[in-house]
């Protein structure tokens, strides 16, 4: 049929969850190590898996938009620490700003004062190591499709992803209207520059926004959003009851794993927890009368791509066990990083999905209520 190769376009890419379970455990190796080295080669690799497979698709821009954000990030943990001191002693002072007094109850808060490199150099570790878990983040927004996400939700948190999804390609809508918008005028020879060209942008992508919303309100209203199917009372409660327990203990089992008091109790706690909730999630489901149109599997394909990412963050939590020094190099006395050899071997891993993953897996574009087609109730 003539529709038939664009319908399933998406079908014969990755699933998105891979995606997102790569780049968060890419983010999880990045929190167990302060190593510049380790950190830069985190970033160099989710750089190039984003470079070699991300689409035109307004959400792939989302990348460098992340990493403006973690370079924001480092730059504010290094005034911080030039500005109001570091905790971490230090010998070699770089430079001595005006100090101001403060009063009493403020004691253990200066600012200005003596800048040492020590603390400087803690702070730009620190820094790098937030940044790179933006990073990571970022670079799930730029493969996964939103859309397509919107599909392998529970049915219970169907309208939670839907705001999510909505909220999420907000601003890269918005951007989009404002690059068109401002080329149009630059051809037209008016101005796109300043405060009067910001003005006359500013309104039409306004107004392109709450057209969209209009429409987004009405196809809403059209797919019966909000619908629910007929649940009996012992039901609704055994999954309030199972999801509201079960989120309980996975904080305290995250709480006791990283707690030296709570390891005896931490793993079975955290494991209870988190099957009590996927049973509230399931049970709940059974409010939400939907049938999904060619649901996204997980092939190989999305198997590799995110037991690769797994493989770097046990690794580096491995490694982080065994040699704390190499995965956290010490500022005083001041030493230049190593790069440890099985650490970085293992973050190349990451590289895997670029390799396994063809090129514009991420599937074409998708109206998030088109992801879910919802029966009578």
């Amino acid at each position: 049929m003539p529709g038939e190769p664009a319908a399933r376009g998406a079908e014969g890419g990755l699933h998105p969850g891979a995606w997102w379970l790569w780049a968060l455990c890419l983010g999880t190796a990045a929190t167990r190590t302060t190593n510049p080295l380790l950190l830069g080669l985190l970033l160099t690799v989710t750089g190039y898996v984003v470079a070699s497979h991300r689409t035109s698709s307004p959400w792939s821009r989302s990348y460098a938009v992340f990493l403006r954000l973690g370079l924001a990030v480092l730059v504010l943990r290094l005034a911080f620490a030039v500005v109001l001191g570091s905790p971490i002693p230090g010998t070699h002072t770089l430079l001595t700003l005006p100090e101001v007094p403060l009063p009493h109850w403020a004691q253990g808060i200066r600012l200005g004062g003596r800048v040492t490199a020590e603390g400087v150099l803690f702070a730009l570790y620190d820094g790098l190591r937030l940044a790179a878990l933006l990073v990571c983040v970022g670079a799930a927004n730029a493969l996964a499709n939103p859309a397509r996400l919107l599909k392998s939700l529970p049915g219970a948190l169907y309208e939670a992803g839907v705001a999510v999804v909505v909220a999420l390609t907000f601003a890269p809508h918005l951007i989009a209207d404002a690059r068109r918008l401002r080329a149009a005028r630059r051809l037209r020879g008016r101005p796109d520059r300043g405060l009067r060209g910001l003005l006359q942008v500013a309104l039409p992508v306004l107004e392109g926004a709450l057209e969209r919303s209009v429409a987004l309100a009405a196809a809403m209203d059209a797919r019966g959003y909000g619908r629910t199917a007929d649940v009996p009372a012992p039901v609704r409660r055994t999954t309030a009851a199972l999801t509201l327990g079960g989120l309980l203990g996975v904080c305290a089992g995250t709480y006791g794993l990283l707690t030296a008091e709570g390891g005896t109790y931490g793993l079975p706690v955290l494991l209870a927890g988190a099957a009590a909730a996927l049973a509230g999630l399931w049970l709940g489901g059974r409010r939400s009368p939907r049938t999904r149109y060619r649901p996204d599997t997980w092939g190989p394909r999305a198997l590799l791509v995110a037991g690769s990412g797994a493989a770097v963050a046990v690794a580096m939590t491995l490694a982080a066990s065994a040699d704390p020094a190499a995965l956290h190099p010490g500022v005083v006395p001041l030493v230049a990083p190593a790069l440890p050899l099985w650490p970085a071997a293992a973050v190349l891993l990451g590289l895997l999905p670029a390799f396994l993953v063809p090129a514009g897996s991420a599937g074409p574009a998708a109206h998030p209520l088109d992801t879910a087609k919802e029966q009578p109730s």
